[in-house]
C-alpha cells in the first residue's frame, strides 16, 4: 500500500487533536492518508492500552485513514537511536508517503520532540539504499525519502508557517477526538484527572484551531511548523 501522506505520532490520539482537519480535507480532494502512532500511550492518567487501541481505530474510521498502525514503542522511553529507526524505516518504505505530518519538535511533551527527531531521521535514511530492510511480505524494499516533513503544532504556541483551512471539518474533527473517551472530558468518568481531561481543555483545542484560522481569514485552521522553505508558482493559489 502506497498513501500520498502519512501522518506519524508519539501517541494515540495526537494526530486527532493536531491535524484530523487537514487529513480529512485532503482525503476529500483523493488523496490517500495512512497513520502510525509510535507508542500505545500506556503512561497515560486513564485508560488503558487496550482501550486506547480500540478509541484510535475509531478515530482512524472517523478521519477516513486508509490504515493505521501502531509500533508499540515504549511511551516515555522510545529513542531516536538505531533500533528504533530501524523499525520505522521499513514502514516508511511501505507506504512510500510524499509527505510526512508529525509532532513539533519542541512541545510540552518530551516524546513529542523526540518523536520529531526521530521521523527526521527515518525518513532520510529511509532514502539510502545501503540501509537494507525487508517489507511485510518478505521481500527487500526500495529506498524512499518523503518530499516533505510538516510539523503540526500541540500544547505549545508556536507561529505557524502555513496553516490549512479546515473550517469545513470542524466537527468532524471534534468527533475524531471524542472517540477518545477515556482520555477527554466525559463528566461520568471516575478516573483520575490529567492534562487533557477536562472541559477546560477542550475549549483550549477549539481556542487555538480558532486563532490558527484567524490567521488566515477562516473560522478553523490547523497550523504547520516546517525546516525546508516553501514555494509557490501561483500567486492566486494562496489563500
Amino acid at each position: 500500500m502506497t498513501v500520498d501522506v502519512l501522518a506519524i505520532a508519539a501517541h494515540p490520539d495526537d494526530i486527532e487533536m493536531t491535524c484530523a482537519g487537514t487529513v480529512l480535507s485532503l482525503i476529500e480532494k483523493g488523496r490517500t492518508v495512512a497513520g502510525v502512532d509510535l507508542t500505545q500511550g500506556e503512561l497515560g492518567t486513564r485508560g488503558t492500552p487496550q482501550i486506547r487501541l480500540q478509541e484510535a481505530a475509531e478515530g482512524a474510521r472517523l478521519m477516513k485513514l486508509s490504515a493505521r498502525e501502531n509500533m508499540g514503542f515504549r511511551d516515555g522511553f522510545f529513542r531516536n537511536d538505531e533500533e528504533h529507526q530501524m523499525a520505522l524505516i521499513p514502514i516508511i518504505r511501505h507506504y512510500r508517503p510524499k509527505i510526512v505530518l508529525t509532532n513539533t519538535p519542541d512541545d510540552r511533551h518530551p516524546d513529542h520532540g523526540r518523536a520529531a527527531q526521530l521521523v527526521i531521521e527515518a525518513s532520510f535514511y529511509a532514502g539510502l539504499r545501503q540501509i537494507k530492510t525487508v517489507g511485510k511480505d518478505g521481500q527487500p524494499q526500495e529506498a524512499h525519502r518523503p518530499d516533505f516533513i510538516y510539523h503540526f503544532i500541540q500544547d505549545r504556541s508556536l507561529r505557524p508557517d502555513f496553516v490549512v483551512d479546515i473550517s469545513a471539518y470542524w466537527d468532524q474533527k471534534i468527533a475524531a477526538i471524542k472517540a477518545y473517551k477515556s482520555q477527554f472530558f466525559n463528566p461520568d468518568s471516575n478516573e483520575p484527572q490529567s492534562y487533557i481531561s477536562g472541559e477546560p481543555f477542550m475549549k483550549f483545542l477549539e481556542a487555538r484551531t480558532r486563532e490558527h484560522g484567524h490567521m488566515i481569514g477562516a473560522e478553523f485552521g490547523e497550523g504547520f511548523v516546517t525546516k525546508r522553505m516553501l514555494g509557490v508558482q501561483d500567486l492566486f493559489a494562496l489563500v
